[in-house]
């Protein structure tokens, strides 16, 4: 069987890039990256998705980027509510896809993997320089010389399915691959409910306002408060 090592953060958009590769008939192997991130709910929810996804293997690495000049992850930087006036916002991480693309291409040779896939999108995102299409399209050369095993004729592929694709879209094609919302968590912060407030929850919110469907996370999770 096809292998893939899928990068999981515990959001939708990681998510349903994996399922789009399962349903592709490849084995997944997903990878996590605690990197210090201030949302640690997100690695629960990844758990949670690798589990659905019958992963043959989930491996959660441990990778302090605390020190970054990042909202997400120093202490000292407030992750701001709406989104920002600057081209590239306060939650950018640095290097961040770059470093965990480089571990998910050491994962793809220990096992063998044909596929790398990542959920980064261009359409409805932050404006992140490093989920752009050039982006791709440069690591993927990168790749093609790097390994052992694409330097002796062999493929690994970097699959972005959704990297043209708008929230909208990116949730209708979920719920065509029968994806589980109510697993993933896409809040910059950690609570008992998502702030509603940050660049990601409102992004999230427009995507399922736009598709005419309540997000099965806060159906949930009111469910959940009510019970108690």
């Amino acid at each position: 069987m096809k292998k893939a090592v899928c990068l999981i953060s515990g959001g939708m958009d990681s998510y349903v890039a994996a399922a789009e590769a399962s349903k592709k008939g490849y084995s997944i192997h997903a990878l996590t990256v605690n990197y210090g991130q201030k949302n640690n709910r997100e690695l629960s929810s990844a758990r949670k998705i690798a589990l659905c996804l019958k992963a043959e293997k989930h491996a959660i690495l441990d990778l302090d980027l605390s020190w970054t000049a990042s909202a997400l992850t120093n202490s000292s930087i407030d992750i701001p509510n709406g989104f920002s006036a600057s081209d590239i916002p306060p939650t950018y991480v640095p290097a961040r896809n770059t470093i965990f693309i480089s571990l998910a291409m050491a994962m793809a040779e220990t096992v063998n993997a044909d596929s790398i896939y990542i959920g980064v999108n261009a359409v409805d995102f932050s404006g992140y320089p490093d989920c752009r299409p050039e982006y791709i399209k440069r690591f993927q050369a990168l790749i093609d010389v790097a390994t052992k095993k694409t330097s002796g004729g062999g493929i690994i592929k970097l699959q972005a399915p959704l990297i043209n694709m708008s929230k909208l879209e990116i949730i209708k094609e979920g719920l065509k691959l029968e994806v589980d919302f109510s697993l993933t968590w896409s809040c910059y912060r950690s609570g008992k409910m998502p702030c509603g407030r940050c660049p990601s929850c409102l992004l999230r919110a427009k995507g399922f306002r736009q598709a005419g469907v309540k997000d099965p996370l806060i159906v949930l999770m009111k469910k959940e408060k009510n019970c108690t």
